[in-house]
């Protein structure tokens, strides 16, 4: 799978997620803030470009949509500093990290893995990005509108792991690699999808991005 940057495509390797990176995110499904943050991983074959109908899984009820500033890793590393962090991002999009909510919550309550409920198909929509000379990731506004309602609007600086902590901390953890992608986490306001539904992403001196749930 690739992405584009500038009108050239970028291989994908591995996809990170971070999970309560927004305090009322977390407070709104009830969940503790995490001394650390909470990474999960989605398979490449999750990734949906713009254009690409959203396909709801059969097994899950209650899919909902999670708008969140991307990063693209463009110059790996291991053990990378905080104050060196972002001169390894190529570029930034925005995307959704839609959940099999009623499939998660039933693996957390049996303490099984996410990746049913985080990793199908189509489950890691993604949008164009922009070189990272465009915007300042610490002060990324993003808005998610659906059927022309607005449902979701993010701002970085409400993270609890900013950008470059959580570069630093998927260095040293992990390693990271050219053509990572890092879903960045999702602010309050998520909620169901229904077929039909008409999703309208803007990621303010970044790109915008529409999908339309399958009918």
């Amino acid at each position: 799978m690739n992405v584009e940057l500038g009108g050239q495509p970028q291989r994908v390797n591995t996809v990170f997620c971070i999970g309560r990176n927004y305090a009322a995110h977390a407070a709104e499904l009830g969940n503790a803030v995490e001394p650390e943050p909470l990474v999960f991983l989605k398979p490449n074959a999750a990734l949906l470009p713009v254009g690409e109908p959203i396909r709801l899984p059969s097994y899950s009820s209650d899919v909902h949509y999670e708008c969140e500033l991307v990063v693209l890793i463009g110059e790996g590393g291991d053990d990378i500093a905080e104050a060196d962090a972002l001169r390894h991002v190529a570029g930034y999009g925005i995307g959704l990290d839609l959940t099999a909510r009623d499939v998660q919550g039933e693996a957390k309550r049996r303490g099984l893995p996410w990746t049913k409920a985080k990793g199908f198909r189509g489950a890691a929509c993604i949008s164009s990005f922009v070189p990272a000379t465009a915007l300042d990731p610490a002060a990324a506004n993003f808005t998610l509108h659906v059927n022309g309602e607005l449902r979701q609007q993010g701002d970085s600086r409400l993270m609890l792991y900013p950008v470059a902590t959580i570069i630093s901390y998927l260095s040293r953890t992990y390693g990271l690699q050219a053509g990572d992608l890092i879903y960045t986490g999702t602010p309050e306001g998520v909620g169901p999808l229904q077929p039909g539904d008409q999703l309208q992403l803007a990621l303010q001196h970044g790109p915008q991005a529409h999908w339309q749930v399958l009918a």
